[in-house]
């Protein structure tokens, strides 16, 4: 019998179980941003997460560091983003180097290096060694799920997990709502205005808007308990020859990683390992996908054994968990009213319509306007930019950043009765700056100017 390449889906009606004047996709650090920003603008917002806790490649990814959001001195993203890391900061969850530690005169020092790099707050953009060390934030994953869920809670979100978007609904060219699957089947939620921070632009790939498609490393981030820490970095700084030749054969088990593929975290003796990097696998294709999570946990699991024998402090090593969410990096990009490049990123260009900033680079609106759809927004890691510049731009805080912005965004248009595409970019910067943002609206020193043109 020959199997059928196609079925056909037998035509329903589903059910509109709600309507909000704001629809956010993606429960991530972008989307969570959207929805509190928002809210606490004064309009209904509805956030829809696939999995059943918040924070995206943050938490579920643990990817445990924050940063990209510092230029020399300055902390370039202010805001919400701000405002997470000093929640977990006060339940001992997140750990940040104090101002005395990063000030010019100590932050590039032996000594800083030794007591901050193992938690990979230092600046790995700098050439000189060692790196200096920077305003960044260590984290726990539960912290930010929990510290999400507060920031979610008190601003009055209607929150729905385990719903995992299924299609857009759009009207002559405006997108009304979107579809969702769950246990309870097939619904509708309408909104007034959407926001698409699902990381891999399935809203406004849906809905039609034009993209293009990229690729990066993928990686299946694990943490490691019963690690002595101390005895490793004794190791680490005793013994530096015995080191190099160990850490060479664990990069080579690994396969693939950063500079260092243990860090510290807050809880003790829990250390994260945010590789292996792995090449040659499409975020959007399933078996790809599968296939990841298989190659990962074996090469992690042979990295396990070759350091309980051969690092100091790895002896009674074992794993805590592996991430529930795959760390994917690079999938569908935005080819937004504006398509920022990575020229764009390594010399700071300053737009006029900026909203956001990262390492002192700058995000416009256009970049976060799609093209073709009107009533849509987007934030996070496939904003409107080419693969290179995306590769440079895609940490968590300036993404958080974009998403405070839409949000801000989309209550403006929905106040003044107009479209998300003719909201005055000027306005939102003001409105950022009023909630403690800072949306790049004043160019740095060292950012050349460039006009808002199309």
């Amino acid at each position: 019998m020959t199997t059928p390449t196609s079925v056909r889906e037998a035509t329903k009606d589903i059910p509109v179980v709600g309507h909000s004047n704001v629809v956010v996709v993606g429960g991530g650090p972008a989307g969570l941003s959207a929805a509190v920003s928002a809210a606490r603008n004064g309009v209904s917002v509805t956030l829809l997460e696939r999995y059943p806790y918040l924070g995206g490649l943050a938490s579920g990814g643990m990817v445990l560091v924050l940063d990209d959001m510092h230029n020399d001195l300055e902390i370039t993203v202010q805001g919400l983003g701000m405002e997470i890391i000093e929640r977990m900061q006060k339940w001992g969850l997140a750990v940040v180097p104090p101002e005395a530690d990063r000030q010019p005169d100590v932050r590039q020092t032996e000594a800083m290096w030794q007591k901050w790099s193992r938690w990979n707050l230092f600046d790995f953009h700098t050439r000189s060694t060692p790196h200096p060390i920077i305003f960044a934030a260590a984290f726990d994953p539960d912290g930010f799920k929990r510290a999400a869920n507060d920031m979610v809670g008190e601003a009055g979100v209607n929150l729905r997990l385990h719903s995992w978007f299924s299609s857009a609904i759009v009207e002559e060219g405006a997108i009304k709502g979107v579809i969702v699957e769950s246990k309870e089947g097939r619904q509708a939620i309408l909104a007034d205005v959407v926001v698409d921070a699902t990381g891999d632009l399935d809203v406004a790939a849906s809905a039609g808007a034009p993209f293009s498609e990229g690729s990066f490393i993928v990686t299946t981030v694990s943490r490691m308990g019963g690690v002595d820490t101390d005895a490793a970095e004794r190791f680490q700084y005793g013994q530096p020859e015995r080191f190099a030749e160990v850490d060479r054969e664990a990069k080579r088990i690994i396969g693939g990683c950063w500079q260092y593929w243990w860090l510290k975290t807050p809880l003790p003796g829990v250390v994260w390992c945010n590789c292996p990097h792995m090449t040659g696998f499409n975020g959007l294709k399933v078996d790809d996908l599968t296939a990841a999570e298989f190659e990962g946990r074996r090469r992690m699991a042979a990295l396990l054994d070759f350091a309980r024998k051969n690092v100091p402090g790895f002896e009674n090593a074992y794993v805590v968990d592996f991430a529930p969410q795959t760390g994917v990096r690079q999938t569908r990009l935005l080819e937004g009213d504006y398509v920022v490049t990575k020229q764009d990123v390594m010399k700071r260009v300053y737009f006029e319509d900026s909203v956001c900033r990262g390492r002192d680079y700058y995000t416009p609106y256009r970049a976060l306007l799609p093209k073709n759809v009107d009533q849509l927004l987007v934030a996070g890691r496939h904003y409107s930019a080419t693969s290179s510049a995306q590769k440079l731009s895609r940490e968590i805080p300036p993404c958080m950043a974009q998403g405070e912005a839409v949000g801000v965004a989309a209550a403006l248009a929905l106040d003044a009765g107009v479209n998300v595409r003719d909201v005055d970019a000027r306005q939102i910067q003001k409105k950022m700056r009023a909630q403690g943002a800072d949306p790049g609206d004043r160019p740095s020193d060292n950012a050349m100017m460039l006009e808002a043109a199309e």
